[in-house]
């Protein structure tokens, strides 16, 4: 049966995106998979977005990725300064910039600076004066912060003390806003569509960037994509999800021991 709704939604879905039947296309992944950029590299090719919102760009290095560079992966990436960013390897992304050669490109990345600025003086201070209508201002029902401080502990293979989890939720929730934000300025500066590249904690239909969206920005019509390894259906609901291989990689928590 998943195997047949699998194969359903993917005959659908380029007629849906050529449609423009969405505002607003959220592209989820695991970071190191190349094949799951690939798969959004194809999805933006259909779609001909207007714009591009990258989880992995601050706004100094979108404002780099000029349309003129693009046609040159080693001029986009050092002119991104990628190889010091920390993500992986940039061949892997490099086909996503090159789908939209035209898109204007936006980053929604927190600077380190900002989230430990988030750790220690709040949400609302580091965000500024719009973290009200960004849900900034509000605490999380208690059940979703303790299930999302269980997922960060889990996430840094349970090496951080109890103490600093609420800290490390408080930015995501910064790091969900900064995406909706971005998402907001492109659909304004643009009219969309636009098409956002980001790791499937972010993209999670519950409590990531769509409900953050649904909230300052109600009208647009938003479709999520998640993608994950072997059958693993990722947690937080979607529109749609994909599957792919693993990708090899070592124990992430060699380094926690």
């Amino acid at each position: 049966m998943r195997i047949l709704f699998f194969v359903w939604l993917m005959s659908l879905t380029p007629v849906a995106l050529a449609a423009g039947a969405f505002d607003v296309h959220v592209l989820g992944e695991v970071h190191d998979n190349p094949t799951h950029h690939a798969e959004q590299a194809r999805r933006v090719t259909e779609i001909v977005p207007a714009a591009l919102v990258f989880e992995m760009l601050t706004e100094a290095q979108a404002a780099r990725a000029l349309p003129e560079l693009r046609g040159d992966p080693t001029a986009l990436e050092e002119a991104l300064g990628w190889a010091e960013s920390g993500w992986p390897d940039f061949t892997m992304y490099y086909p996503v910039f090159a789908a939209a050669p035209e898109a204007r490109i936006l980053g929604a990345a927190v600077p380190r600076a900002a989230a430990r600025a988030a750790m220690r003086d709040g949400l609302a201070a580091t965000f500024g004066d719009e973290a009200g209508r960004y849900g900034l201002t509000e605490a999380l029902p208690p059940a979703e912060q303790a299930q999302r401080e269980t997922l960060q502990q889990e996430a840094h293979c349970g090496a951080l003390p109890d103490e600093m989890l609420p800290a490390m939720v408080a930015v995501q929730r910064l790091r969900d806003a900064a995406l909706a934000r971005a998402v907001v300025r492109a659909l304004a500066a643009t009219g969309g569509p636009v098409a956002v590249i980001t790791g499937n904690g972010h993209a999670r239909r519950d409590w990531g960037l769509p409900r953050v969206l649904a909230r300052v920005a109600p009208e647009a019509r938003v479709h999520v994509l998640l993608q994950d390894e072997e059958d693993v259906v990722p947690e937080g609901g979607h529109d749609e999800v994909v599957f792919a291989p693993a990708a090899p990689r070592e124990d992430p928590c060699a380094a926690f021991r």
